[in-house]
């Protein structure tokens, strides 16, 4: 049999479906990280961010139990999906309460594509303060932008996956990308932000 360690993802969703509670926790620590940094960033809000984290696990592992998951596509995409759709149900119930709060707490330090540039100080300090100044801009887009650019600059997801994982069609994945350019653009432009890397 196959050391759980060098198990796939899907791989491990299925030894967990046939009982074995190890697997899930292997499946846990690979995608917790990426799971939670992304509702952070859509939701903004640190506490709840973690609530929706935990609500997201409660589904992923009903789901699992209730055998709705099929190694037809990739583990971290599915559980992106579910991830979406509690995010959603969450700004649902928001708006219907007519209050959406803005939280204080949106921490992208994690997130530096800077890093990966061999640059000189100089240019490596223009860029820290570029990426600094499209975080900012980001988090002034609405939450379906916020997320569409987020799922595609910065977990390179293509265009049908963002469509497969949010639940729309590609058209209105790339036409939310779209917006989101013009309103980041429209911002920088109104605060007299260069965003141009070097």
């Amino acid at each position: 049999m196959k050391n759980l360690m060098d198990m796939t993802d899907e791989e491990l969703a299925l030894s967990y479906t046939n009982g074995s509670n190890r697997a899930f926790d292997i499946l846990l620590e690979r995608n917790q990280s990426r799971l939670f940094s992304y509702i952070l960033f859509v939701v903004r809000d640190r506490e709840q961010a973690n609530d929706l984290f935990q609500e997201t696990f409660v589904k992923i592992i009903t789901k699992l139990q209730e055998g709705k998951y099929t190694t037809t596509g990739k583990f971290g995409a599915w559980i992106m999906r579910i991830a979406h759709n509690v995010i959603m149900d969450w700004y649902r119930s928001k708006r219907s309460d007519k209050t959406v709060e803005q939280g204080n707490d949106n921490d992208l330090s994690k997130f530096s594509p800077a890093d990966l540039l061999d640059l000189n100080v100089e240019n490596r300090y223009v860029n820290d303060q570029v990426m600094s100044d499209v975080k900012k801009i980001m988090n002034l887009l609405p939450a379906t932008q916020r997320e569409v650019v987020f799922m595609r600059f910065y977990q390179d997801l293509s265009f049908k996956e963002i469509a497969e994982l949010t639940n729309v069609s590609i058209n209105t994945a790339l036409g939310r990308m779209r917006y989101a350019i013009l309103n980041m653009r429209r911002i920088a432009k109104a605060h007299n932000v260069v965003l141009q890397l070097d």
